[in-house]
């Protein structure tokens, strides 16, 4: 039994419960940061001394960190062709896991994400968002080329680094500013969202997020 600690919410836990859906695993999730707290307890920072969720408990090891999460569940529980052992056909995949984690993440998340959803809509600065959604554009082309007939990132079968790619889209297709029309990666997102393990934990509805006045 895999223990996660993160709350649903969490776009980083997340991609780690996709993962446990992904590979079948059983799992109790505890709600844990956020309106929940809990992350900066004693208890939890034993855990993750940074007291950021997600962290996993499995039989005796303690693990944060939702990338190093996915990889260890991927390289533990998962399939060859799900994380393959070919450090070469690995690495062709996890360049673009990284790509996701370093560059698309970051822009999504931090530039979009926080200012459209977690912040004051009244303090939106509109020229910052449309210049985020240009420089998103570039990316988006990026990712539209890699993917292109698919299904996945790796032929037919889903891996570890649709996983870490994936998640992210539901945030991005689901915000309110102007995007690049970009088929191959619209497909994608749709073949995504018709697996049930997506369904459940990547396309959450993140309201309670939501700026809200004290």
């Amino acid at each position: 039994m895999i223990e996660v600690y993160g709350r649903a919410t969490s776009s980083n836990v997340q991609l780690v419960m996709w993962a446990i859906a992904e590979l079948d695993l059983q799992f109790l999730r505890h709600d844990i940061g956020h309106s929940f707290g809990g992350n900066q307890t004693e208890e939890f920072r034993a855990m993750n001394p940074n007291g950021l969720v997600p962290v996993i408990r499995d039989d005796k090891r303690t693990i944060f960190e939702s990338a190093a999460i996915l990889r260890y569940l991927a390289a533990a529980y998962g399939s060859d062709k799900f994380y393959p052992r070919h450090a070469g056909q690995r690495a062709e995949l996890d360049m673009w896991a990284e790509w996701i984690k370093t560059t698309f993440g970051p822009l999504v998340l931090g530039r979009l994400f926080y200012p459209l959803v977690r912040r004051n809509p009244a303090l939106l600065d509109q020229q910052a968002v449309s210049a985020a959604a240009n420089d998103l554009k570039e990316l988006i082309m990026m990712m539209e080329r890699r993917i292109g007939d698919g299904p996945f990132l790796n032929g037919d079968d889903i891996s570890f680094a649709d996983i870490m790619i994936g998640h992210l889209l539901f945030r991005y297709y689901t915000l309110d500013f102007e995007k690049i029309e970009a088929p191959a990666l619209w497909d994608y997102y749709q073949r995504l969202r018709a697996r049930e393990g997506y369904k459940k934990h990547v396309m959450v509805d993140y309201g309670p997020l939501r700026w809200r006045a004290e």
